[in-house]
């Protein structure tokens, strides 16, 4: 089944998880003759430890239609490098580690970094950037989907469901974003999506008036989502942020580059759980606390850059505004966990948005002090233009990390 919302933006595909993973697969090899796909793991290395990502790799080894799989390891020495190495090994198909504290790839970050082409900052969105990278320098696919390595949830419908209207030649999508519900251990979770995004984009809409921009990211399920594919050209013209930003950045990205008829969005789970962040780290910093204030930041970016005048006023006035919002949808959740049966804590739940509260005021400043901060990596598009051979070395590097000595 699907469907478009109220307002038309992007269309909506759901029930798909109804549909058998073997029945979907079987389509997915006849596809792949035509479209062939790749996938994206951002990975840390602390990941390989745990019980999620040994899990997703041995899902993903039963994928018989995947013609590579890239994986970005963040915080990895020589020896992790190769325990990643033998631990991925048991997929079947081409992939490709980036070690991206190694010294070929950091030698190269610190050429592009002369130029003002390099990320600012280490984390999520500079592991994908490069992931990205390599995998336009490897050229093998025609679509390609990413998603997280916490998933404790993981089973691989969830990949061919998300990369199916991509794969289907007859479809004309250019990216799909995956939703699901967001429901574990007898409570509702996705605090960030539920208390602070899904308020603060009718806030803003009521602050600073009606905007298509916001309504097309009101009408994704749960733009959040660690989980989305594109053709794989697509990657060649985004900007990313290099923080938390990085779902609604790209979501932002395809906003600007693509109309909404090509974009589209899949339920791929019936429900879905993966590691959770702490409110804040002991130290008060990191947590959701620096997850909500990237979130915020990356919004208000996008609206200067449509001519949103934003002042210190009126953050203020969207703070008040927030709260009042987020405080009405916290009621309309403690029913709807009443009426399945869940599990409501008031007062967990209302101290998250007082940290939320904060972070839009604590986003606002950062914002009016640092204007000409760059929010965005450059594009590979514009990176070849400097370096016109890059995507050339970048995929040398790589291919040395996984083939030659470290």
């Amino acid at each position: 089944m699907s469907d478009f919302y109220q307002n038309g933006v992007i269309t909506n595909f759901h029930n798909l998880t109804h549909r058998s993973v073997e029945s979907l697969e079987k389509e997915m090899v006849r596809f792949s003759r035509k479209r062939k796909m790749g996938l994206i793991l951002p990975s840390l290395f602390s990941e390989l430890e745990g019980p999620a990502l040994d899990n997703i790799v041995n899902e993903l080894a039963k994928v018989p239609y995947l013609d590579e799989i890239v994986i970005g390891l963040d915080r990895a020495d020589r020896d992790q490098f190769l325990f990643a190495r033998e631990f991925f090994s048991r997929l079947p198909q081409r992939h490709r580690i980036l070690w991206n504290d190694g010294p070929r790839l950091k030698a190269l970050d610190a050429e592009l970094d002369k130029e003002g082409l390099s990320p600012s900052q280490p984390g999520k969105g500079r592991n994908v950037w490069f992931c990205t990278g390599y995998t336009l320098a490897s050229d093998r696919t025609q679509c390609v989907a990413l998603h997280d390595c916490d998933i404790v949830t993981y089973e691989r419908g969830m990949l061919a469901r998300l990369l199916y209207p991509l794969a289907n030649p007859s479809f004309q999508y250019e990216f799909c974003k995956g939703f699901y519900a967001r429901v574990a251990d007898g409570k509702l979770n996705g605090r960030v999506g539920r208390l602070l995004v899904g308020p603060l984009l009718r806030s803003l809409q009521k602050v600073y008036g009606h905007s298509e921009y916001l309504d097309y990211l009101t009408s994704f399920r749960y733009p959040l989502s660690g989980e989305f594919a594109m053709r794989t050209h697509v990657l060649n013209g985004i900007k990313i942020p290099g923080d938390w930003g990085l779902e609604i950045g790209v979501l932002s990205e395809i906003y600007r580059n693509y109309t909404t008829r090509q974009t589209c969005q899949v339920e791929i789970a019936d429900n879905y759980d993966h590691k959770h962040q702490p409110l804040a780290e002991d130290d008060g910093t990191g947590g959701l606390k620096r997850m909500s204030n990237d979130i915020v930041q990356s919004l208000l970016r996008k609206l200067a850059t449509m001519g949103v005048p934003l002042t210190s006023d009126s953050f203020r006035v969207l703070k008040a505004t927030y709260y009042r919002n987020a405080l009405d949808m916290m009621e309309i959740y403690n029913h709807e966990a009443t009426m399945n049966g869940l599990k409501f804590d008031q007062h967990i739940e209302e101290a998250a948005v007082e940290m939320f509260t904060q972070a839009i005021l604590d986003a606002g400043q950062a914002f009016i002090e640092r204007p000409n901060e760059k929010p965005f990596i450059p594009s590979w598009s514009r990176v070849q233009s400097a370096f016109p051979d890059i995507l050339q070395r970048i995929y040398q590097a790589v291919e040395e990390d996984n083939d030659g000595k470290v």
